[in-house]
């Protein structure tokens, strides 16, 4: 097949990559541009670990087309933190919280609690469960997840 060249911004650098047509967006994330902190858990878009932000929405990049991403703004656990390092509000929250165990999860969950908090709605407990019953962690009953994530939108 043709490979296809795509233009996109990744954590606020612009990427010109040529990419095959299959290609994942996880795959372009972690292979090519060195991004890890977006991790590869099921491979078919049901646990979340490898969640962005696409234009702001979170997506599941493992089975996202890179060819997709063409254009568009780009988000991974890497882009929270401030230019100067400082952490996000978010990610203080989880770990004045505890709300990380193994940690494999974390990205994922920070990334969809980080697409509710800049779209500026106010939400309730349910509509937090809600939100981010599209990832999936091993390790826990989510209770500090979602108490985390709910301090994160009030910060």
């Amino acid at each position: 097949m043709n490979r296809m060249q795509i233009n996109f911004t990744l954590n606020g650098k612009d990427i010109h990559l040529e990419i095959e047509p299959g290609e994942t967006l996880l795959e372009i994330i972690r292979k090519r541009l060195g991004e890890i902190g977006t991790k590869k858990g099921c491979g078919v878009g049901e646990c979340g670990a490898c969640t962005v932000l696409v234009e702001g929405r979170p997506v599941d990049s493992c089975i996202y087309l890179g060819i997709w991403v063409n254009g568009n703004d780009v988000r991974t656990v890497e882009g929270l933190a401030a230019k100067d390092g400082n952490l996000s509000e978010m990610q203080e929250a989880y770990i004045e919280d505890g709300a990380v165990q193994c940690g494999f999860c974390t990205p994922g969950f920070l990334m969809s609690a980080t697409a509710m908090k800049e779209n500026g709605r106010k939400y309730t407990r349910e509509e937090v469960k809600r939100a981010l019953s599209g990832n999936f962690c091993r390790c826990t009953g989510y209770k500090k997840i979602i108490e985390a994530t709910e301090k994160g939108l009030k910060s």
